[in-house]
């Protein structure tokens, strides 16, 4: 699993996302290359998202080497911004009996807020993980498929999450995952090592919605670690909500976050195919913007290819 993809850039995107006060319309035209891509937010000391800087304002560097930004775009720009696909990972296993109605509301509610998504991939999960992609049309039947799933079962939460970052591999764009849970798992024939290894070489966006009022003083805080390691190692974060009011608020930071990404993408100046980790620093460099937090994925595994 690699975050270096082979994608099709439209250069006239690129040229109208990187250029300033250009009137006229680009040409069009079509480049294949190895582009590594990643989703970045910055956020100031007030907790406040920063939505208008440029290209001009971000450094990248890998380990160590300055590399050159080739694909910029603004999250805001919904003409020019990457396809947006989104993920709701539901667990509906016997361990969140006391909070699936909740959940049910929750995860519902959400898939209202996003209808600029191309499409919504649905995981729940229990003893068994089901995956289903739906367009925006066919949000009625996920809808229902929500509601008609009862809790039951052993939790397969890192199996899931294994198959969701797998099979978004395959899409192109923006890569948004919203998991439901309490966290715990008592049946995947994954670990925690493996689905952190998994979200390290994957472009997915994970923010965790945390449901642990009614889990055991034991296990609380061991499940809320690794809800929140996991979205931090993809760049996102984690929410422990103890009401719907608190829920909403939540996805509304979500949705900003989401708004207020930027798309970076350079061209690796290693060259080597060896498969292993690089790692990838995303700097500010505007003056007046010192003490800004950058929040996006640690790096990435370089590509691989087997030697004769």
């Amino acid at each position: 699993m690699f975050a270096v993809r082979r994608v099709w850039i439209v250069t006239s995107i690129v040229l109208a996302s990187m250029a300033v006060g250009s009137a006229q319309q680009q040409p069009v035209f079509r480049v294949e290359t190895d582009l590594v891509s990643f989703g970045v937010t910055v956020i100031d000391k007030r907790a406040n998202f920063q939505t208008d800087l440029t290209a001009e304002d971000f450094e990248i560097v890998e380990d160590g080497k300055p590399q050159t930004l080739k694909y910029f775009v603004r999250g805001d720009q919904a003409d020019a911004a990457p396809e947006l696909h989104v993920g709701l990972l539901f667990d509906t296993s016997g361990s969140m009996s006391a909070d699936i109605a909740t959940a049910r509301t929750a995860a519902i509610k959400f898939l209202n807020a996003l209808p600029e998504a191309k499409d919504i991939t649905l995981v729940d999960f229990d003893t068994e993980v089901r995956l289903s992609k739906y367009g925006q049309q066919d949000f009625p039947r996920i809808v229902e498929r929500i509601r008609a799933r009862k809790p039951d079962g052993f939790t397969a939460f890192y199996d899931a999450l294994g198959q969701y970052v797998n099979g978004a591999e395959d899409d192109s764009g923006r890569k948004v995952l919203v998991l439901f849970s309490d966290g715990g798992d008592t049946r995947s024939a994954l670990g925690f090592a493996d689905v952190m290894t998994l979200l390290r070489g994957s472009d997915v966006t994970v923010y965790s919605i945390g449901f642990m009022y009614n889990q055991s003083t034991s296990t609380r805080s061991q499940q809320r670690l690794r809800l929140q390691q996991i979205a931090e190692e993809s760049g996102g974060e984690a929410f422990f909500p103890l009401s719907m009011k608190e829920i909403e608020s939540a996805y509304d930071r979500i949705l900003t976050q989401v708004r207020a990404q930027y798309t970076l993408g350079y061209v690796s100046t290693n060259a080597a195919q060896d498969g292993r980790w690089r790692k990838v620093e995303i700097r500010v460099r505007r003056p007046d913007l010192k003490g800004v937090r950058v929040q996006t994925r640690k790096g990435y595994f370089g590509p691989y290819r087997a030697s004769r």
